[in-house]
């Protein structure tokens, strides 16, 4: 694919960047794979149309890394997926001789582009993620996005018809054995949606059943 022949958006073209993408072709399914690209597009857009300034390749490693938590090799794990993601993306990185402080950044991308409500307060990759995650799968902002936009993004890296169903059922592939992970996020809406036996743990509960008297 050419650097400039998405609606102006340039994908990374570095040799970490093609390292990087053939690293997640070979883990990831396809639909988390065109999703993770779009992520980053969205996010690209997003930050130009603000007038945020970013690093294109931090993005682009941290939107690619977002959801490799959720695939097989983190079948036993029974950290939060999107930690896994981000311990992934920082043993990549490492290799490459990237920074610290770069490291830092997307590792923070990848482990809150789940919390609502604070991304946004963070540095400009951190907030990107989120927003281009949020759009993919939920439609957030999706009004700001121009139909020619959309239309490029997608006819880059096709949303498959039955992506919402394809998305909700690699979530619950990638979360249905570490259940514990969830409390507190909104991932055990996807467990509570497709388990009729997944019980959502209750703070208040776990409050009153605590040791502490008073």
């Amino acid at each position: 694919m050419a650097p400039h022949d998405i609606a102006g958006i340039r994908i990374p073209d570095s040799r970490l960047a093609r390292e990087l993408t053939q690293f997640i072709r070979d883990t990831e399914s396809e639909l988390l794979f065109h999703h993770s690209a779009r992520v980053y597009c969205w996010g690209v857009l997003a930050g130009d149309r603000k007038g945020l300034k970013y690093d294109p390749e931090l993005l682009y490693a941290a939107a690619m890394f977002h959801d490799i938590g959720l695939t097989a090799r983190y079948q036993t794990s029974q950290l939060r997926f999107e930690v896994d993601g981000a311990n992934a993306a920082r043993d990549f990185l490492q290799g490459h001789g990237i920074s610290e402080h770069d490291i830092e950044t997307v590792w923070n991308a990848v482990a809150l582009h789940t919390t609502l409500g604070i991304p946004q307060f963070m540095r400009a990759e951190i907030a990107l993620v989120q927003a281009g995650a949020g759009m993919d799968v939920a439609g957030r902002g999706y009004d700001d996005y121009s139909d020619a936009q959309r239309e490029a993004v997608v006819r880059a890296f096709p949303r498959e018809a039955d992506f919402k169903h394809g998305i909700i059922e690699a979530f619950y592939q990638g979360l249905k054995h570490r259940p514990d992970s969830t409390f507190g996020t909104f991932n055990d809406d996807v467990l509570a949606h497709k388990d009729p036996h997944f019980h959502r743990a209750d703070m208040c509960s776990i409050i009153h059943a605590s040791k502490w008297r008073g």
